[in-house]
């Protein structure tokens, strides 16, 4: 069933929109013109006006050209949330290079795969991560690495904290520059000409290769053009009526490396000519800190992070209230998590949904209109959605039953880099097949149950384990937990939880599974629980469930 425009649709949200013939750098140069002393990031207070950042731009991309990138080539960049992210990720689209953003907490293995893969000319790096870039450099194909420091674009008085605290964290900042193969990411830009003659990219352009894990466990390059991007930047934008140009200010916590966080937290605030307030890493303590000071009225996050600032010891303290609105993704939103943010702030959570393959989103709750918790909401402007069947792919399923959510828009992929046949598999006849399993409502809210690969078939029953999870998120005495499927030598597999408690309570094993019986039915109630400290997280939070499993698999061997 494809989904139908309907009454809770926000007034203010077209069903079809007219796309600027304009790629993602452009938005940029756009608000550097109508707004030149608007401050487009603060970083720990050192803060860039959209005519500097341009300015920035246009000499980061003149030194890329005067290293030989030309269009269509791949440069890496291996940055936390900084200035210099920003920078370098228009600057490459600029020139119509593609950029390959890679998580800085990748090991050796990960970037040389990566690198490789990508046919990375250039990497862009921090300092401190320098050695782990010439130790792969040579089998990666690496020909130039430009070399940043954190330290470079703080305030001055943190810039001259910055060497204390390095050496006290033992991170390396020593860098061989030669001035040929290894460069200095603020040398190059001061010494190159802003307004050097250069090839600018069509929309349907290669912009960025975004790798993402799949079911075969090797990462995927997902090719995303800029028209892909573009669009999905002004479908998410769209998305808020009462956004209001110029004045916005974006905390980004999400980070800029993960297509989350490069759509809602970079892209969506220079697309409206807001603020981004710079944030390279979640701690609770100091992003509480952060909020309060510099009073964002936008805040991208994931359910970890908001159950974090609940969970925060005299948060009542902190003025937080600016806050507008905040969309959130990447797992489900307990009910209790957002009833208690939405009374600190006074502002409104919408869930929304998306993935790589689709830059990232398709779904969201309306902002203005009726929001269904537990919902992803419906699909946003250009967006189609179908739930079909399991067995075969292409037979719409009835309303409220389960099948597999696939979605057709302008922000889906051209495909995987190099890998044609799973983008077969992936792609069919224009539709993405997400890999979710989900359900429609006859309003056309859709209800992620979950991942394929993750159901439970425990004695011949279909257990989703996001279900679960819901269960014990309701529970006043748990603050995180997840479901796995474990090897079972009679049902086939069975059910075990992972739990975290709340500080300062405690339960057992078998009040879990007591509080389970009272809530699910007998097939799908937890035979085993563990109780953890914390659970392993992706960078942007979300927990993960293929770790545990893997972890659980190893034990039965």
């Amino acid at each position: 069933m494809e989904r139908v425009w309907h009454k809770f649709y926000d007034a203010g949200v077209p069903t079809h929109i007219e796309y600027p013939e304009k790629t993602v750098p452009q938005f940029l140069f756009d608000a550097a013109q109508e707004y030149p002393d608007r401050v487009a990031t603060n970083f720990f207070g050192a803060t860039i006006k959209y005519s500097e950042l341009a300015n920035q731009v246009d000499r980061m991309g003149t030194a890329l050209l005067n290293l030989g990138v030309k269009k269509g080539d791949r440069v890496a960049v291996m940055l936390p949330n900084c200035p210099q992210a920003i920078i370098s990720y228009y600057a490459i689209l600029k020139i119509g290079a593609v950029a390959v953003m890679t998580n800085p907490m990748y090991v050796e293995r990960e970037m040389a795969y990566q690198f490789s893969n990508a046919e990375a000319k250039v990497l862009i790096v921090l300092d401190h991560l320098y050695p782990k870039a010439e130790q792969v450099r040579e089998e990666s194909g690496l020909e130039t690495i430009i070399v940043t420091s954190l330290r470079e674009y703080l305030p001055w008085y943190l810039s001259l904290l910055y060497p204390i605290k390095a050496k006290k964290q033992k991170l390396f900042t020593s860098v061989p520059y030669d001035g040929s193969s290894v460069l200095n990411f603020r040398d190059l830009i001061s010494k190159s000409n802003p307004k050097a003659t250069i090839e600018y990219p069509e929309l349907d352009d290669l912009a960025l290769l975004q790798y993402t894990g799949g079911t075969t466990g090797v990462p995927k390059g997902v090719m995303l053009t800029h028209r892909n991007i573009m669009c999905n930047t002004v479908q998410t934008s769209m998305w808020f009526p009462t956004r209001r140009r110029g004045q916005e200010r974006v905390v980004a916590i999400l980070p800029f490396f993960h297509v989350f966080g490069m759509t809602v937290a970079m892209n969506w605030p220079i697309y409206n000519a807001g603020t981004i307030i710079l944030v390279p890493k979640f701690e609770v303590k100091s992003f509480v800190k952060t909020l309060a000071k510099t009073k964002p009225t936008v805040f991208p996050g994931v359910p970890t992070i908001y159950v974090a600032i609940n969970s925060y010891p005299d948060i009542e303290k902190y003025d937080i209230s600016s806050i507008r609105f905040c969309i959130t993704g990447s797992a489900p939103m307990p009910i209790e998590t957002i009833k208690r943010f939405e009374d600190l702030t006074k502002c409104r959570i919408v869930e929304g949904y998306g993935l790589t393959e689709a830059s990232p989103v398709t779904h969201v709750n309306p902002l203005q209109g009726i929001r269904k918790i537990g919902s992803i909401g419906i699909a946003i402007s250009d967006t189609d959605c179908r739930i079909v069947d399991l067995e075969t792919g292409e037979n719409d399923v009835p309303t409220g039953e389960l099948g597999e959510l696939i979605v057709k828009g302008p922000q889906v992929m051209n495909g995987y880099w190099k890998l044609p046949e799973e983008t077969s598999r992936t792609l069919r006849d224009g539709w993405l097949y997400t890999g979710d399993i989900a359900s429609m409502d006859e309003d056309g809210y859709v209800f992620i149950a979950d991942r394929k690969k993750d159901m439970i078939i425990a004695g011949g029953f279909n257990i989703y384990p996001r279900e679960i999870d819901e269960v014990l998120y309701e529970h006043p005495n748990i603050q995180e937990a997840v479901t796995v499927g474990v090897p079972d030598p009679y049902r086939g597999e069975t059910v075990k939880v992972f739990v975290v408690l709340k500080e300062g309570v405690t339960m057992t094993e078998e009040e879990v599974i007591a509080y389970c019986k009272t809530k699910l039915a007998a097939y799908k109630v937890p035979t085993a629980v563990e109780f953890r400290d914390s659970l392993p997280k992706t960078i942007v939070g979300k927990i993960l469930r293929k770790v545990l499993r893997e972890e659980e698999l190893k034990k039965q061997k």
